[in-house]
């Protein structure tokens, strides 16, 4: 596998720029771009210093980071791969998009790179694609930060089960790969404050879904939120591994899908655990509280040396 940065060379003017949708002064960072194999995955690569490796999940990408990415830079090398299927990533039809699929990447990316010493940073369906890093004995990760995320089963949520079938059903076929649901409603109703989320901002989310061929990635994990759960149920029989490590629970608490419970559930699971809660926020605390997340962040890394 390679990993290459993109040069201003000829016939690349065009993915330097972007789409045109993207705002560069939003989100100005050089595009970098691994083979994974299977399609080419976009990266941020930024700074120097011990690496933060951050972890998207669905329907978002890089883009969610780029404020912890600024501010971080000038002491850390900030790593932020788009999965496949995702953002500035190739979208290849009938791609592989499971999250056992994505989590596989994953781990292949981070070791193209060599990244060590990593601090650990998982969002959403980042939490079951990223943590599978930290559990399964790798010395390359040396602190976890765990924000709005879960790694277990949903056998015990009724809700959650009915909601990922109504995903995988026609229906929801038809929300997520015609209509853009996921960007377009389900992102929106996530925010504590909807006020937070500008329509410039918002386009950045639903820019890189432009068609139904581009929302393939997005719908697979919907119907795996509880479609995976023998694979969540195995990580999470492995969480003793993260006792090893310091870990930092960051969670919005007005997230209307991981509610308080899914806090409750790790801080019952990692007593030790260095907690922050952001009031107000709902399921996106890096977009509606970009300094406290930051901060949470520095001091998760700072533990881990």
């Amino acid at each position: 596998m390679t990993t290459t940065a993109l040069t201003t060379t000829a016939g690349s003017s065009l993915e330097i720029r972007g789409p045109a949708w993207l705002d560069r002064g939003e989100y100005p960072f050089a595009p970098r771009f691994h083979d994974s194999g299977e399609g080419r995955m976009h990266y941020v690569d930024e700074g120097e210093g011990d690496p933060i490796l951050f972890v998207h999940g669905t329907p978002s990408w890089s883009f969610e980071w780029r404020h912890a990415i600024a501010a971080l830079r000038g002491d850390h090398r900030c790593v932020a791969p788009d999965h496949l299927g995702f953002g500035l990533s190739d979208k290849p039809v009938g791609g592989a998009y499971r999250v056992e699929d994505h989590a596989r990447r994953l781990r292949a990316f981070v070791e193209a790179l060599d990244l060590r010493d990593v601090t650990l940073v998982v969002h959403d369906f980042g939490g079951p694609i990223g943590l599978p890093l930290a559990l399964e004995g790798s010395e390359r990760i040396r602190s976890v930060v765990v924000i709005n995320s879960w790694m277990w089963g949903h056998a015990d949520r009724p809700a959650i089960r009915r909601l990922s079938r109504v995903v995988a059903s026609p229906l929801g076929r038809l929300l997520y790969l015609w209509l853009n649901a996921s960007p377009r409603w389900l992102v929106p109703a996530s925010f504590g404050d909807r006020a937070a989320l500008t329509r410039p901002i918002h386009r950045h989310y639903l820019g890189p879904l432009d068609s139904r061929d581009a929302r393939v990635a997005a719908w697979t994990l919907g119907c795996e939120l509880a479609g995976a759960d023998a694979f969540y149920a195995s990580a999470w029989a492995k969480r003793a591994a993260l006792e090893a490590l310091p870990l930092t629970l960051v969670w919005g608490m007005r997230d209307p899908a991981f509610d308080r419970s899914y806090l409750e559930r790790w801080e019952q699971a990692f007593g030790d655990a260095e907690v922050v809660r952001v009031e107000g926020a709902g399921h996106f605390p890096q977009e509606e509280a970009p300094e406290q997340v930051t901060a949470a962040v520095r001091a998760a890394a700072a533990r881990g040396r």
